[in-house]
């Protein structure tokens, strides 16, 4: 789909240079002397570099829409990664590269992600944004620091080390951000 380039938003996956680029930020400048024009930082989607580049209203640019579909992931060999289409069991190959390196951690055998992909190439894996931990080890609770504000270390066991509420123990489950490894609340399960 063709857009003019002061279209162009954060997220947007655009054909440029002979490559997929998303928009990781935009801002629209309007200098005093000529013509507005849109500035975009963008990220080249296969290799991860990035490209600032100046789009004007009357340049148009070719916006690629990536599909998504939920896989449920079964094992990893090395730096490959294999899914399976929870629709027709069909199994696909990712390489582990795809997965951002902050929710790494948190891929356990048997869970849903969304892959992104273009034309049958893989191009991005996401994880849920919140998932559910035990805690495998914790400072003991301490009475009466229930109603404090400060949080203590933890270890889930998947082994990432978090911050917990003080009256969190070993054993117990919780809510862990995937995007920035941090706790949201006790698990209602």
């Amino acid at each position: 789909m063709k857009i003019n380039g002061n279209e162009i938003r954060p997220g947007n996956i655009i054909n440029h240079k002979d490559g997929l680029w998303r928009a990781v930020k935009c801002q629209a400048v309007k200098p005093g002397k000529g013509g507005a024009f849109n500035q975009v930082e963008l990220k080249d989607i296969r290799v991860g570099t990035k490209l600032n580049e100046r789009f004007r209203a009357s340049e148009t640019v070719e916006r690629v829409t990536l599909e998504q579909k939920e896989y449920q992931y079964l094992y990893g060999d090395g730096d490959l990664l294999t899914f399976m289409d929870n629709e027709t069991y069909e199994q696909i190959e990712a390489n582990r590269s795809m997965l951002l390196d902050e929710q790494a951690p948190f891929l356990t055998d048997g869970i849903t992600v969304t892959i992104e992909s273009h034309e049958g190439e893989v191009l991005g894996i996401t994880l849920p944004e919140k998932m559910a931990f035990e805690i495998a080890e914790a400072d003991p609770v301490v009475k009466g620091q229930t109603q404090s504000s400060s949080f203590k270390p933890a270890v889930l066991e998947n082994g990432v080390k978090i911050l917990v509420p003080p009256h969190i123990e070993a054993g117990t489950r919780v809510v862990v951000n995937t995007m920035d490894s941090t706790y949201v609340e006790r698990a209602k399960d």
